[in-house]
């Protein structure tokens, strides 16, 4: 499940900084060139799509890396990134699989079966 939880995570995050790249870009288009938030429209919390285009990715690629030695960790990252890709840019067609895999990645890591270590996780 560890693995599962790792693979997941990574792919997830790199999806996910894609609708980054793109989304982030857009938001410095419209930032810079009214006309065209006048055509295509424009967001309505900017800095949360900046956010989320910069910190989501890093959440889910990080709790992947993570998830075969800190399990729990990895997938509490793993479950931030996804919610915060749903709360900055919804659920649809570009989101759904960022959004599962993360989702998914961070169950597995959490449900994996063994504890980390015989130490306290803090």
């Amino acid at each position: 499940m560890r693995n599962a939880a790792l693979v997941l995570g990574i792919i997830g995050g790199l999806i996910a900084m894609m609708v980054g790249f793109f989304s982030y870009g857009y938001t410095e288009v419209v930032a810079r060139h009214a006309e065209v938030a006048n055509l295509f429209g424009q967001f309505d919390n900017e800095r949360l799509i900046r956010a989320g285009s910069f910190f989501a990715p890093i959440l889910a690629i990080a709790g992947g890396a993570m998830a075969r030695m800190r399990a729990l960790w990895g997938g509490v990252l793993m479950l931030a990134a996804s919610a915060l890709v749903w709360l900055a840019f919804g659920f649809n067609v570009f989101t759904m699989f960022p959004i599962g895999f993360c989702l998914l990645g961070g169950i597995l890591a959490l449900a994996a079966g063994k504890p980390d270590e015989a130490k306290a996780h803090f």
